[in-house]
Order: C-alpha cells, then sequence, then structure tokens
C-alpha cells in the first residue's frame, strides 16, 4: 500500500510527462537520429551518412557568417526589446489619462499574427507603392520610387535594421506586460523608505526598482533569446534571407536548406539546438538568475 501510495502522483504529472514526451523529447530525438542519415528530396531514407552530413554542413560557404548573424541578431532585438520594454513598463506603471487604452494598444501587436505583421510591413517598404518610401520621397531622402534607393529590402545594409525593428515591435508587449506584473509585485512600502532616506528617482529605479524586478526581467529576457533565435515568419515574409544569404538566420538557412538536403537541415536544426541552449547558458551565468536579491 505504501508503494502504490508513492506512485499516487504519477496519476497526476503522468499525463504531463508523456505529452512532454511526445512533443518535445521524441521530436528532438528523430531530429538527431536524422542529421546521420542520407534523406532523398522526397524523404525516403537510404542509409546512415555518418557525419557527411555535418561536414557537408560546416564546409558551407556561408555557414560562419550565418552563425555569426544570427547571434547578432539575437542580440540587438533581446536588447532593444527589453530598454524599449523596460521604459514602457514604467511609463504604464503610472496613473494617466486614458492608462488602460493605451495598455490595451499595447497588446495589438503581440494579437496579431506575426506573419501578417511582416507581411504588413513588407507592403509599407515596397520600393514601388510601399506608404514608408512615399513618405521618404517627400521628405526629399529619395530621388524616385521604384530606384535601387528606395528597395530597403534589397541591400543587408539597410534590410537588417528593418528586420531587427519589426522583431522588436512585435516582442515588445509580451516583455512589457512581464515587466508589468513584476513592478506590480514590489512593495510600496519599500518606495516610501527609499524617499524617507532620501534617493531620487534615478538612485531609486537603480538600487530598488531593478534589483527587484530581476526575476521578471530574467524570463522574459530568456523567452525572448529562445524565441527570437528560432524565429522564422518575419525574415521569412519580408526578405526570404536575400540577396544571397545576407539577411538569413540560422533557423532561415535550415529551412532553405530543407528543399535540396533534408539530412544537412536537420544538421543544420541540430546545430540551432545546441546554440539555443549556449546562449541560454551564457545568459543564465551573466544574469546570475539564482542569486538572492539583497
Amino acid at each position: 500500500m505504501r508503494r502504490l501510495r508513492a506512485l499516487e502522483p504519477l496519476v497526476w504529472v503522468g499525463p504531463a510527462i508523456a505529452l512532454i514526451a511526445l512533443v518535445v523529447l521524441w521530436p528532438v530525438i528523430e531530429m538527431i537520429r536524422s542529421s546521420f542519415l542520407e534523406i532523398s528530396r522526397l524523404g525516403v531514407v537510404r542509409g546512415s551518412a555518418g557525419l557527411a552530413n555535418y561536414d557537408k554542413l560546416f564546409a558551407e560557404k556561408d555557414f560562419a557568417d550565418i552563425m555569426v548573424r544570427s547571434v547578432i541578431w539575437v542580440i540587438a532585438v533581446v536588447a532593444l526589446t527589453v530598454l524599449v520594454s523596460l521604459a514602457l513598463a514604467q511609463l504604464f506603471n503610472q496613473h494617466f489619462p486614458l492608462r488602460k487604452v493605451a495598455r490595451w494598444a499595447l497588446i495589438a501587436p503581440w494579437a496579431a499574427s506575426v506573419l501578417m505583421t511582416a507581411i504588413i510591413f513588407k507592403w509599407m517598404l515596397d520600393p514601388e507603392v510601399g506608404v514608408i518610401n512615399q513618405i521618404r520621397l517627400k521628405l526629399g531622402l529619395i530621388d524616385a520610387m521604384g530606384g535601387a534607393s528606395a528597395d530597403q529590402l534589397g541591400d543587408a545594409s539597410t534590410a537588417m535594421p528593418w528586420l531587427i525593428f519589426v522583431a522588436v515591435f512585435v516582442s515588445v508587449p509580451f516583455t512589457t506586460y512581464a515587466l508589468l506584473a513584476g513592478l506590480a509585485t514590489i512593495p510600496a512600502d519599500v518606495y516610501e523608505a527609499a524617499k524617507m532616506d532620501g534617493a531620487g528617482r534615478l538612485r531609486t529605479y537603480w538600487s530598488i526598482t531593478l534589483p527587484l524586478l530581476r526575476p521578471a526581467l530574467t524570463v522574459a529576457t530568456l523567452i525572448n533569446v529562445m524565441n527570437v533565435f528560432n524565429s522564422f515568419p518575419i525574415i521569412w515574409a519580408m526578405t526570404h534571407g536575400q540577396p544571397g544569404y545576407s539577411t538569413a538566420t540560422s533557423t532561415i538557412f535550415m529551412y532553405i536548406l530543407k528543399g535540396s538536403d533534408i539530412g544537412e537541415s536537420a544538421a543544420m536544426s541540430v546545430v540551432n539546438f545546441g546554440m539555443v541552449i549556449v546562449l541560454t547558458v551564457i545568459f543564465l551565468r551573466v544574469s546570475r538568475w539564482n542569486r538572492e536579491v539583497a
């Protein structure tokens, strides 16, 4: 009877464990297994490939640039998202007229489909009829519509900033609301004590708000790191990773490889998976997430 009672919790957690194994662990195992197989474009397994898929992947002339660009993409998007969200969370935590309306408006980019948002920005940046380029034309920033200067998504130097902007645009709402939830947990008497001690607003924010906001900030940043690294719709909808691979990240490159070599694409997936783990571990070490706030 004691043994049966000890196994009783499995009745409750068993379905969740089974679901995680089916939805998470099994695809990871299949991904790793496929990276060592020779698979035709139609998905027919021809046998073992050993390390050939990895050798082919690492020999790709654009592989190193794509991986560096992927890291820069993650750092830029996540850093800007956190900075903007910190400012917005502090703003929306104040009392002002129509605050609820402003908060609801902030949800819009988050509630909308990421793919739809990316397509809308692509239309806005269209070199022939895009509203952004029409504004640039009226301001005298470009000579004419349809030219090379109007095609901002046709060159990596202008396309990447726009891709980062759209990624930040769709990431800010979630991050801001996560930080707002964190701000709501900070006791008001802490601020009262700081005020009595003569601490100014900047000192109070740096010494009290940020340290007490660290748990929410850590969770929000970590989720953003994983989401942004695996982000696909924005880049694919706006540039397809072009011209060449100049705007492609590792996730886009993995999808492109799938059309010609499934085994190599699986190897890229494994590298992606490893990179996410590495970036996550680095972030947790740098943020010292498990250190208690003094």
